[in-house]
């Protein structure tokens, strides 16, 4: 590990884009095979995805679920808490959106934004933070006891690729409604984003829920690779047995070895 992170301009190349649209098809039978599983065992499964402004959630996510079955597939991507919810124990309103059994849900952010935004931007106090990272693994381990299958994974760029996509989508007229003032600070808090983000995966990754790192300035790579890695972690009917491994360069599980690793 720790070879040169892959270059977002990368992604253009037609033959490499060939390979990615065969890979993904290849990937996402799997995904529905891995669903048709998880729907009759009656499995509840959260996946949790988290990352710096413009690291490639929405798209990954669109991937993630295009052909998964609509009724048992749910995407939940928190607002700002109304003022009833702000009185709350803040993991009050997350809970409605948990699964059920049988179902997919994908949270586009989740109840790590204390640990991230709320904490860089002032949305919450330190003891509001602290409460939080003392609180969120035992929470996890209870839904994990419980029999919720939970994965996280956090997409991780460069300084210089957030820089790059904060332009191309501030010129692009289909993408102003990802537009928003937190944008404008996240490359001038780049260095307090990367130390709440250090806080918050070594403190709340614990075996029954822990984080893996994608490196995503490669958007198709991350993609493909989270996919991957998540087929891999569940055993269903059918597994193709050409199945390659996850790439362990763009997928690793965070820890004090590999914290090195990343964006800085």
């Amino acid at each position: 590990m720790g070879k040169h992170r892959q270059a977002g301009g990368g992604d253009e190349d037609p033959e490499q884009d060939k390979h990615y649209q065969r890979s993904l098809y290849e990937l996402q039978v799997e995904l529905v095979k891995l669903q048709r599983q998880l729907i009759g065992d009656g499995a509840r499964v959260l996946v949790i995805l988290e990352g710096r402004d413009t690291a490639g959630k929405d798209g990954t996510i669109k991937r993630l679920t295009e052909h998964m079955s609509p009724r048992e597939t749910r995407v939940h991507a928190p607002g700002k808490p109304s003022n009833t919810e702000e009185t709350q124990w803040y993991f009050q309103r997350f809970v409605p959106f948990l699964p059920a059994a049988a179902e997919f849900v994908v949270f586009n952010r989740s109840w790590y934004n204390r640990a991230g935004v709320e904490r860089v931007m002032g949305f919450a106090s330190k003891e509001q933070v602290e409460t939080f990272l003392h609180m969120v693994v035992p929470f996890e381990a209870m839904l994990v006891r419980d029999g919720l299958h939970v994965r996280k994974y956090y997409l991780d760029i460069s300084r210089s690729e957030q820089k790059r996509r904060l332009a191309q989508r501030r010129e692009d007229p289909l993408k102003q409604w990802k537009i928003s003032p937190i944008d404008e600070a996240a490359q001038k808090h780049w260095k307090d984003y990367s130390k709440a983000r250090d806080v918050m995966l070594g403190r709340t990754s614990h075996p029954g829920a822990p984080w893996h790192v994608v490196r995503a300035d490669s958007k198709k790579t991350a993609r493909l690779e989270l996919i991957r890695h998540l087929l891999h972690s569940f055993t269903y009917r059918g597994k193709s047995k050409s199945l390659a491994t996850p790439d362990e360069e763009v997928v690793f599980a965070f820890s004090e070895e590999t914290k090195a690793l990343v964006a800085r």
